[in-house]
């Protein structure tokens, strides 16, 4: 009388297929995380470009004046001394989001940003008396 082998795989084939996917896991996640962290990095980079050109044609449109601590002439139709109601804007919609602190907020600072200027709670930090804005952000934050 003859014993039939059965089929399947050993202990050993199952653990060499086992490291082969977390050598293939270990490559490839953190090539995600990256992905994610530039996708970032480049809608903040152009939501900064956007508020920057904005706010010099606003200042072209109002002799060298620049919006308000809280940029809201921006978002609205104003008249040359800034008040609303006149012919020119509005230059955005809404204030753009800061992906890296997932906000819109105006945080107004008094010169370049320092260590201290930045947080997790505002999206964007803004010198209300040069125009001058930057990312809440400290990695980019001089960017």
């Amino acid at each position: 009388m003859s014993q039939s082998k059965k089929a399947g795989f050993t202990l050993i084939e199952v653990l060499i297929v086992v490291v082969i996917l977390a050598v293939l896991a270990a490559t490839v996640i953190p090539q995600f995380t990256d992905s994610t962290t530039d996708a970032k990095k480049s809608s903040v980079l152009f939501n900064l470009h956007t508020l920057r050109s904005q706010i010099q044609l606003y200042r072209a449109h109002h002799d060298g004046d620049v919006p308000g601590s809280d940029l809201n002439e921006l978002t609205i139709a104003t008249k040359a001394d800034g008040t609303a109601g006149g012919p020119f804007g509005p230059y955005l919609s809404k204030i753009p989001v800061n992906n890296f602190t997932n906000s819109s907020t105006i945080k107004v600072v008094t010169a370049d940003p320092v260590s201290a200027d930045f947080n997790d709670t505002d999206g964007w930090l803004y010198n209300a008396t040069t125009g001058e804005i930057w990312i809440n952000y400290e990695d980019l934050g001089k960017e």
